[in-house]
Formats: structure tokens, sequence, C-alpha cells
């Protein structure tokens, strides 16, 4: 069973300041999963009830495939993190939960990998700036240089980390020396064209997200767009997905389509598939920060 990996303690500790005003409640985000059985929101809502917690949002799901059960709630409380998680510890183990808790609203830190294609990063900073998306983008790597200008406009440190088939392990290590040095919770594959290890995906499970135009299987390799173009495609589409170290087969956050013709050239149809990954990753990755997302094997919960 697994989920969203907890959050570090380091990035919210006990008491911080709200998010609700000056010296009101916090707001905090509960999410668990479990195996399903009757009790498990009433005993919830009754721990969080016990510290006079006002519950603003609330979605459950039990997946019948699975036989497992999952919540997102919401809750505007005065009592700390250390207060809420002893009184939540308890139900915790008693019905024998994967849980985690953050403020809502906390950006989460955030690399962002990328090769020589603009578009996807540049909406995702341009987002956290401008748009309230909750990351705090603490660095971008790119195994090529082209996208250190757009790095450096947004004030973002920018690591170039060239990899070559003789030099994939050396940079993979200084990868997960960022990871580990600028206290990493995800990584961001924006258009980043290297296959992660093995090793790497399994380090990193479930706190790396990926994009992708969704013609796979079906055109691989190089110029997708041209292939699809001449085959006639009336669909075009992006998926956003965990990365796991089946290519490109990780669990699926988010996906997207728009609808196209015989009118349409191969450089419409590259325009309208740069626009429609931008915004499948961008909702992959806000869904993720805001921890709507919760693993269920292959598959996800996405509480939007």
């Amino acid at each position: 069973m697994t989920t969203t990996p907890p959050s570090p303690d380091a990035h919210a500790p006990d008491g911080p300041p709200s998010t609700t005003g000056a010296a009101g409640p916090t707001e905090w985000v509960l999410t668990l999963s479990c195996p399903d059985r009757p009790g498990i929101v009433h005993a919830v809502a009754g721990v969080l009830a016990g510290l006079d917690g006002n519950i603003t949002e609330s979605q459950q799901f039990g997946d019948p495939a699975s036989g497992l059960f999952f919540m997102r709630v919401q809750v505007a409380a005065e009592a700390g993190r250390a207060r809420l998680e002893a009184a939540l510890r308890p139900v915790a183990e008693r019905y024998g939960m994967t849980w985690d808790l953050d403020r809502v609203g906390r950006r989460m830190r955030t690399l962002v990998l990328v090769s020589r294609a603009a578009h996807c990063l540049q909406d995702l900073l341009y987002r956290e700036r401008s748009q309230g998306m909750p990351v705090d983008v603490v660095g971008v790597v790119g195994n090529h240089p082209d996208l250190a200008d757009i790095a450096a406009f947004y004030g973002k440190p920018f690591h170039h980390v060239p990899v070559t088939r003789d030099t994939k392990p050396e940079a993979e290590a200084r990868l997960r020396e960022l990871v580990a040095g600028l206290d990493v919770e995800l990584v961001v594959l924006a258009r980043y064209m290297q296959i992660l290890s093995d090793d790497l995906c399994r380090d990193l499970a479930g706190r790396v997200i990926n994009i992708h135009h969704s013609f796979l299987p079906s055109f691989k390799g190089a110029r997708p767009y041209a292939q699809a173009h001449d085959r006639g495609v009336k669909l075009i589409g992006a998926t956003s997905h965990y990365v796991t170290g089946d290519l490109d087969e990780g669990p699926i956050i988010e996906q997207d389509v728009e609808r196209v013709d015989h009118a349409h050239h191969v450089a419409d149809l590259v325009a309208l598939g740069e626009d429609v990954e931008r915004r499948t990753l961008a909702r992959a990755v806000r869904w993720h920060a805001e921890h709507r997302v919760l693993l269920d094997g292959r598959r996800t919960v996405v509480f939007r």
C-alpha cells in the first residue's frame, strides 16, 4: 500500500504561521489510505472535532478493486502539528493507515529537469510566480545549456549536467546530490529527454512526475507529430504520470486531448501538442503539491 510520501518535518514545523489570518487557526491537509472498513470517516472526523477543528473540505473514495479506502481532509485548527499528529496516531494504527499531514498552501520544494524544449519549463515558472502554483522551484537541471537564460529570467539556479552513455552514472550521482543538498521533495521532468535508471526511480518513487505526448506506443522515436500526421490522427494529447522503472508506464495523474483534422499541418500539431503538454503537466504538479494525488498500486486516486 503506497501513497504520497510524508513531507519532512523541516518543511512544516509545529505551530506554523496561520494561513487563514494573523491570529486565527492554521489550515491543515490530511491524506490517508488504508484497508476499507466501516467507521474510518467517523473516527477521523471525531479526532478533528475533538481538537475543535473545522473541516473545510473532505473527499473520500473506496476502491472495490484494491479494497483500499482513500481520504483527503482540510481542517482549520488552532492545534499545532505535534498535537494533531499525537491525536491522529492511535486512529492511524487502529486502521492500518498510511497518512500524511501538511499545511495547506505550503510550497513544495521542486527541482525541474529539462533538455532543449522550453514550453513546459516556462509554463511552470510562470505559474509559480503569477498563478499561485504551490511549488518552490529551487533549481533547474539541464542536460543541455539551452534553457539557462529562462531559469535566470525567473531567478532560478541552473545546473548543467551533461549526460552521455559513458557519463550517465556520474550525472545521476550529481542529481542525487542536488536532490539531497536542496532538500527536494518533488522532481519534475519538463520534457527531459533522458531515461532515469531503475535505482533512481525506486529511490524517488512517488516523487518524480513526467510529461509526454500520448501517441505512445504507436509513434515512437523522432518526430512523433510528423508520424501522427502521416497516419491522419484525429486526436493528439498528453499524459502526466509518476516515473517508475517501466518507461512511460507509471501511475497516470492526468491526461488531456485536442481534436485535429486533415487541415492541420505538422507545425499545427506540434503547437497544439506543446499547449496540451503544458496544461496537463501543470495540473499534475499542482494536484501533487496540494496533496490531491494518492497512489493506488499502478493507478492514482485524484481528489480534484
